[in-house]
């Protein structure tokens, strides 16, 4: 009895150490559930929502020099909390935060008995996993190098993509790829290869069928990482987390990540919904951070005039610049950007006299600068000031001296570590003399409006400057502008670089190619890209040429969000969308295609309300489809009054190309 005992009790354990242990996290509302395995020694996380799988299987785990964590893993313990933290920001989308999450700290092992903890948040829309790894049992190494991630992100077949390619290094104009300036493409199939055979640049946004939508990204990642990316899909594994490529920065630089131990990764970020709501409106990249350092000053938000985008590197002399810090003053804007080559053109005591001028008229300079070191080659000046620390130092103490305000610097180009700390060096010496920053030809920002108070936005996007560049993108603004609340601005600020008022890409406003999104859709993209000082591309002749209304918008519109809502809209078509500025909303709508669009709008912030409307006057066309004249027409924008049903309801048209405003 006694053996036979024994046997069974045997033959029990056996099965059991052959069973998955599992953990399973919910979100506060109960409808967003992950639940992570280690089935058969590997780790993985499946996430559901509503009922309905939205990721499947998916792995977990890296390699680093303290031992793999990819295979051999067991869970060996699960510690659940309750995250609850309010904050106020004054740059993203919402001035007052509120997030409330699970959290599991979930203890592995892998086959050599060495640990490590993943980490998950899961509030009702988002879910947030990060790695931290641990000394050894003599309390060393007491540092580590993490030299990939298993980390995937697997979804179900029947799922679409939009997503934009990671370029090749080193590649493009002067070799400063990967610049972040890709197109993306509507509705991919997951199994069409990336462009460049890189992978896809975060975010990443994925369309799965009926059940949903999935946006993916990362946080956190400073000098303490490399910025990360997704692989090309793999069937059955999915897509998963890709560091960056050893020839990125001229090949100098490790493409692994070097953390001191214990130490944590950055975090991975999905939202997740039915609809599109929260990925436009989520804030999950500022809820996992923290403010790194305190501001030295309170930076103001606000608008830059910016001769380059139109009258290009010509204008990079001082009366031209004159020009444009008047047209500052007369509509009330707070900066004037001057670009590449001042250091030449106008020189230092040019800037000194021309920031002195500024000031007068109630306008701040902001200064144009390369990054460069030895990681590309574009030419512009002023170079070797922003790459050591030494030079920064100078240059720094010499703006802060004369009243300059920010910098926009440029090209940069990879993700390796020491690039990432590049950004953060000119972040924290910049915030020591009281300057904002604006990031061009750059990565993605990870969180850094929080992280960074005199940050502002990055460019990484196929921005308005090739609308000037060429007619394809001109055509393509539409497809592109419509794209970015989706992806790319819905994770971070984004320097679109222009609310662009001329009708042709020239200084005359007359040759070169035309501008195609009306002028409404121009005014209207001012709402519905973010960043805290945005540009408006007005030139000075545009005050002659636009309509008195459409010049009492441009002087009015606030660059600042206490507020925002998603009302409508899908990826490269169309967007509407409202914010509130204080006790004010505004409704911003753009239409990316080629026929018009019908909507009823739900607006219970105006309901039973008479507001002005901002809209094009259609253009009548032809029987062959064209403008009467052969040209390609854009509307004439009309302002009037419109009455908001009692229940918030309002039936709008947005024309090809065209855009809306409310207020």
């Amino acid at each position: 009895m006694t053996n036979r005992f024994c046997i069974l009790l045997l033959a029990v354990l056996t099965v059991a150490n052959v069973w998955a242990e599992e953990v399973k996290i919910a979100s506060p509302d109960g409808k967003l559930q992950v639940t992570v395995s280690d089935h058969s020694g590997v780790p993985t996380y499946t996430v559901t929502y509503d009922g309905k799988t939205m990721m499947p299987a998916s792995r977990l785990g890296l390699k680093a020099s303290t031992g793999d964590f990819t295979t051999g893993i067991s869970i060996k313990g699960n510690r659940q909390s309750l995250i609850d933290h309010q904050y106020m920001m004054t740059r993203i989308k919402t001035s007052q935060v509120h997030y409330v999450a699970n959290e599991a700290e979930i203890t592995m092992q892998n086959a050599q008995g060495w640990p490590l903890t993943v980490t998950f948040r899961v509030s009702n829309h988002d879910v947030a996993f990060r790695y931290t790894l641990h000394r050894g049992q003599n309390d060393t190494p007491r540092c580590a190098i993490v030299y990939s991630e298993a980390s995937a992100f697997n979804f179900p077949q029947h799922t679409t993509t939009f997503v934009c390619p990671q370029a090749k290094p080193m590649d493009g104009w002067e070799r400063t790829k990967p610049s972040y300036e890709e197109e993306y493409k509507a509705d991919a199939p997951m199994d069409a290869p990336s462009q460049y055979g890189q992978g896809y640049t975060f975010p990443c946004l994925f369309h799965v069928g009926d059940d949903g939508w999935v946006l993916v990204s990362e946080t956190g990642t400073g000098s303490n990482y490399v910025g990360c990316h997704l692989s090309d899909y793999q069937q059955g594994v999915g897509y998963t987390i890709a560091f960056p490529n050893k020839d990125e920065m001229n090949g100098m630089g490790s493409p692994y990540a070097g953390i001191p131990l214990p130490g944590s990764t950055p975090w991975r970020t999905i939202t997740l919904g039915t609809t599109l709501k929260p990925i436009v409106e989520t804030t999950i990249p500022y809820d996992l951070v923290q403010p790194l350092y305190e501001p030295t000053r309170q930076y103001k938000p606000g608008r830059y005039t910016w001769s380059w985008l139109i009258w290009q590197d010509e204008s990079c002399n001082y009366d031209d610049q004159v020009q444009f810090v008047d047209l500052a003053a007369t509509m009330g804007y707070e900066y004037c950007l001057v670009d590449a080559m001042w250091d030449q053109r106008i020189g230092y005591e040019g800037i000194e006299k021309l920031s002195r001028y500024a000031q007068s008229k109630g306008v701040q300079l902001m200064l144009w600068y390369n990054s460069n070191g030895m990681w590309n080659d574009a030419p512009q000046s002023p170079k070797g000031g922003m790459n050591t620390s030494w030079a920064r130092e100078r240059e720094m103490k010499w703006m802060a001296d004369n009243g300059i305000a920010g910098i926009k610097v440029d090209f940069f180009g990879g993700d390796k570590q020491e690039t990432m700390k590049l950004y953060e060096d000119i972040l924290v010496d910049a915030n020591r003399h009281g300057l904002q920053v604006i990031f061009h030809g750059c990565t993605l920002p990870r969180g850094w409006e929080r992280m960074y108070p005199n940050y502002v936005a990055s460019e990484a996007m196929l921005a308005s400057e090739n609308v000037y560049f060429t007619e394809h993108h001109a055509r393509q603004e539409g497809f592109e502008l419509c794209t970015y609340p989706f992806t790319r601005n819905a994770v971070a600020s984004a320097d679109w670089g222009g609310v662009l008022m001329n009708t042709h890409m020239s200084r005359d406003n007359k040759s070169r190619h035309q501008r195609f999104t009306s002028n409404v859709f121009e005014m209207a993209s001012a709402l519905v890209i973010q960043s805290s000082i945005n540009a408006m591309v007005l030139c000075p002749n545009n005050l002659n040429e636009l309509q008195p209304f459409e010049l009492e918008f441009l002087r009015e519109i606030p660059t600042t969000w206490d507020e925002t809502r998603f009302l409508d809209g899908y990826p490269t078509r169309y967007i509407v969308m409202a914010r509130r500025h204080g006790s004010k909303w505004y409704v911003g709508g753009l239409n990316g295609s080629q026929e018009p669009i019908s909507l009823i709008l739900h607006l219970p912030m105006f309901a039973g309300q008479t507001v002005t409307c901002l809209t094009d006057k259609p253009v009548k066309k032809s029987k062959k489809g064209q403008a009467n004249d052969g040209a390609v027409q854009l509307p004439t924008p009309v302002q009037k009054q419109v009455k908001v049903a009692e229940d918030g309801s309002l039936k709008v048209t947005l024309q090809p190309m065209g855009g809306i405003v409310i207020r």
